[in-house]
């Protein structure tokens, strides 16, 4: 059985290849994703690492003059999907933006680590070094755009720039600011290809159309967002990815003789491990999400709030808590680790990011835990996604309960997850 799992993941991976760059599926998303790109090399790796190197440098192809890396790049207009460059209308290479359209925001920055890893697998030191200040210009942009003045931590300016899109976490922001009454009337084509019970909200939509309207409105103008948009929010996911991805760009840094950034990229790490404390909740003894402008915390325990680990940040009470947070979620569910809350009352099983396990993010959940002694929790984590695989297929996401398949199918992170990760012959080289 898991040899015929092998060979799917690596079909599916062949099936969405695009020429150099892989869609995460057909029709639902049907152009290049950001941080799907970075975890997808790392399937590919398995059996092609010239390939995986090609879908990092493809990805790099969209990098703003300021550094941003968008978290879609749109090679062609596809009508299946919505919102399009129609709607993003970003700047052009000449006026600050990218060489082909894309989105106007980023995704979590897991670039850093995942070149680190190919590195651990044999990969080049020439394309990696080729990668270098790409990565690093990103990082900065993250540390200068996505750093609220007087602040220590990293916030984001739309849902969908975490990668949680419709997680709880954002009903914080998202209730205090208002749909915009000039927003052109558009169609939904999220909820033609999948069903709109895992889906988000109307309301939620409208949502997140009023703020790249907001971003149109402002030329894109990244600081403009963080200061002044109608969303901004601390993010636990990605301040962690990027703390880590920090530490990982330090020791390429290092590796590569890239000695003359040594010193910024330090300074980076001190600051984000020193930021850790504005996201901890010490009534949900759990690091969670909060409005940058009132303060208020998010009352849920999500994934991302087991990232600690990955981080290698926080205390030792700290991560004390986040465990005894996540040994109580797993008692609750059959297969780890939701993303949300399955005691919280917005917990639904199979509503996108309001429950479902998702595979890249119990990937580095567990690689993070494995690194910080809890191997036990760890190995439950990747084994439990190896039976949801097993059990309903390659899907986007999977109902922790049930462990029935969510949303998109034949789903290369998913493919890519199974053979770099919670494949039984993976996991025997592993060991």
């Amino acid at each position: 059985m898991s040899h015929d799992l092998d060979q799917q993941a690596v079909d599916i991976l062949s099936k969405n290849d695009r020429g150099g760059f892989t869609i995460p599926t057909a029709r639902l998303y049907p152009y290049q994703w950001n941080w799907d790109s970075a975890f997808v090399a790392l399937g590919f790796a398995t059996f092609d690492m010239d390939r995986a190197w090609r879908e990092l440098e493809l990805l790099l192809e969209g990098q703003w003059a300021n550094g941003m890396i968008p978290h879609i790049l749109f090679r062609q207009n596809d009508p299946d999907y919505f919102p399009g460059p129609s709607v993003w209308r970003t700047p052009d290479a000449s006026n600050g933006g990218g060489k082909m359209p894309s989105g106007g925001i980023s995704q979590p920055p897991v670039l850093a680590s995942i070149i680190l890893e190919l590195l651990a697998q044999g990969g080049s030191n020439k394309r990696a070094s080729a990668m270098f200040d790409a990565v690093m210009n990103w990082h900065r942009w993250f540390h200068e755009c996505r750093t609220p003045k007087g602040t220590q931590t990293i916030a984001t300016i739309h849902p969908w720039e975490t990668g949680r899109d419709n997680c709880p976490d954002w009903e914080i922001g998202l209730s205090s600011m208002e749909i915009d009454p000039d927003i052109e009337p558009y169609e939904r084509k999220d909820t033609v290809h999948s069903a709109a019970s895992q889906r988000p909200s109307k309301e939620q939509y409208d949502k997140y159309v009023t703020i790249i309207k907001f971003g149109r409105d402002h030329d894109w103008d990244q600081k403009v967002l963080t200061r002044d948009g109608p969303f901004v929010m601390f993010d636990p996911g990605l301040h962690f990815i990027l703390l880590r991805a920090d530490r990982d760009l330090l020791m390429l840094a290092e590796r590569l003789g890239r000695n003359d950034c040594v010193a910024e990229i330090q300074g980076w790490i001190e600051t984000g491990v020193a930021g850790v404390e504005t996201l901890w909740n010490p009534e949900l003894k759990a690091f969670c999400a909060r409005d940058v402008r009132s303060g208020k915390f998010s009352n849920g325990f999500s994934s991302a709030s087991a990232l600690c680990f990955y981080a290698d940040a926080g205390s030792d009470e700290q991560r004390m808590g986040t465990l005894e947070n996540i040994q109580r979620i797993g008692d609750a569910v059959q297969f780890m680790l939701p993303s949300w809350d399955p005691h919280h009352p917005m917990f639904e099983a199979q509503r996108y990011w309001c429950g479902p396990l998702w595979p890249q993010m119990n990937h580095i959940i567990s690689k993070g835990l494995a690194e910080q002694g809890e191997q036990i929790i760890a190995d439950r984590i990747r084994a439990d996604l190896a039976a949801v695989i097993g059990k309903s297929g390659f899907y986007e996401c999977f109902d922790p309960v049930t462990g029935s398949g969510c949303i998109g199918t034949d789903f290369s992170w998913t493919a890519a997850m199974w053979l770099a990760w919670a494949s039984p012959k993976r996991t025997a080289r592993a060991a």
